[in-house]
């Protein structure tokens, strides 16, 4: 399974987190939601943690 790639970040003042893929918004965390996600890029892989949060990742039931 090939690693996710092509997602950024970008944090506002008022504390929303918007993540993009290859240059298009695809969801903005508000809340708590962006409080939990912005600990857990500190520690984690930022790439698997967008495609997770955005829905767009492998689920395990696809054949390869």
């Amino acid at each position: 399974m090939p690693a996710p790639r092509g997602f950024t970040y970008v944090t506002r003042k008022n504390g929303e987190v918007v993540i993009s893929h290859e240059g298009r918004t695809v969801t903005t965390l508000r809340g708590k939601a962006a409080e939990r996600f912005i600990k857990k890029v500190e520690i984690g892989d930022p790439q698997q943690l967008m495609a997770r949060a955005t829905g767009n990742y492998k689920r395990g039931n696809e054949r390869s």
